[in-house]
């Protein structure tokens, strides 16, 4: 797992690819009747403004990381992990990546109701207005979706909250003799 979450760091474009590909075989089993390749053209063409946001994002990630998709890799490799660095420019890096995920995320309780609203909307409008077979290919969605990403947000929340507080225990005082760092 630590190999593909490095490769799927590394490449944004495959990370991009898969799941265009995934969101494409998913539409194509709720409705079958369609062609796979209309499909695969009007998830591309609905997902441009989702992709522009996507490498909008990636690249502030990187310059905040110091510039390097590596380096952005390595750094959150020891947020998953939990591992403060040591290095007093990967933890600046690591701080500045941290701060600008969490006020990113500032809005995710919200957002999380929004989402499970509008997931359970369609899932009602779908079994108002469909066939079982999509209404039963969303409810699942919906349970599935959100299943994993309220719970992965909060988790990838609580490792950010820790980061910085871990972060605030290396920083150095100002003026201190010989650097050394503030106890807690």
């Amino acid at each position: 797992m630590k190999r593909l979450n490095g490769l799927m760091g590394r490449h944004l474009w495959l990370q991009i690819t898969v799941s265009t590909l995934l969101a494409t075989a998913l539409i194509w089993c709720l409705y079958p009747s369609r062609s796979w390749v209309s499909i695969l053209v009007r998830t591309v063409l609905c997902s441009l403004g989702a992709i522009a946001v996507v490498v909008s994002t990636r690249r502030r990630e990187r310059r905040a990381a110091g510039g390097s998709t590596d380096r952005l890799v390595a750094l959150e490799g020891r947020l998953r992990r939990g591992e403060a660095p040591d290095d007093p420019a990967e933890r600046e890096s690591m701080r500045a990546l941290v701060e600008q995920r969490l006020h990113r995320t500032r809005h995710r309780v919200p957002a999380q109701i929004g989402l499970v609203l509008l997931f359970c909307a369609v899932t009602v409008l779908t079994a108002l207005t469909a066939g079982p077979r999509q209404t039963l290919g969303l409810a699942l969605l919906t349970v599935v979706f959100l299943g994993w990403s309220i719970p992965y947000g909060n988790l990838q929340h609580r490792r950010l909250r820790r980061m910085r507080s871990a972060l605030a225990g290396h920083r150095r005082e100002p003026g201190a003799a010989g650097g050394t760092p503030r106890s807690a």
